[in-house]
């Protein structure tokens, strides 16, 4: 996001609207940035609303996308500002119906569509964290989720090809899909796991060869988590 719409989102959260005034059209960033914190009550930092229970009959879209590399892109223009993509991350929500997938970010008035072009959450990150002498696998997203590694977030790999021949990610290998690896967070929310969050995860776990496949053994909370490798 530019200066200029940063700026506006400053003019705006600083004015004297109010959020009843703006529940009838939250799809610009600046109306529903001041309507989140307006919203927020009592909820303590990066809380995630109760969204399975807000039923807005309002649907509109938005200019969003959520690239593959997991940047954010308003109206042709990057989002920079981490706090205003990280409020925004909190009420992401997903819906699946009739095979279609659709991605929303949901307020008690509004659903507001955005687009996403492989997943919506990005893991930068990964340690070994011990709690009562037990060692997990804890991943942290760019937008602020925290999970560990567990029969509930099981690490799953899954091919993806690239729709827009122009990314930088379709440039890699305009053949053949590419095989990621991904995490569900929250909500039915998946989140990839960037490059260098997986090599880590190399040297973290333990890389044997069975039967011509090399398998990546994953430990975390006392369990052995095994990964089959793609062909390099």
């Amino acid at each position: 996001m530019n200066a200029d719409t940063n700026n506006k989102v400053n003019d705006t959260m600083n004015s004297a609207d109010t959020p009843q005034n703006m529940t009838s059209d939250l799809n610009s960033v600046d109306a529903l940035s001041q309507y989140l914190k307006s919203e927020a009550g009592t909820r303590q930092g990066r809380a995630i609303p109760p969204l399975e229970k807000w039923h807005p009959e309002q649907v509109a879209d938005m200019d969003l996308v959520i690239k593959a590399n997991g940047e954010w892109w308003h109206e042709g223009g990057h989002m920079t500002r981490e706090s205003l993509v990280n409020l925004f991350a909190t009420i992401l929500w997903k819906e699946e119906q009739d095979g279609v997938t659709e991605y929303f970010l949901k307020t008690p008035v509004q659903k507001l569509r955005i687009q996403v072009e492989d997943v919506p959450l990005l893991i930068n990150n990964v340690g070994i964290v011990t709690e009562d002498n037990m060692n997990w696998l804890e991943f942290t997203t760019t937008t602020g989720d925290v999970v560990r590694l567990d029969d509930e977030h099981p690490i799953t790999l899954r091919a993806y090809q690239p729709s827009d021949s122009n990314s930088p990610e379709a440039q890699v290998d305009k053949t053949e899909p590419q095989v990621r690896p991904y995490m569900p967070i929250r909500n039915g929310l998946t989140a990839l796991i960037g490059r260098n969050a997986f090599y880590h995860l190399t040297e973290i776990g333990k890389l044997t060869e069975q039967n011509g496949e090399t398998i990546l053994t994953l430990q975390s909370g006392g369990h052995a988590y095994p990964l089959s490798m793609p062909a390099s």
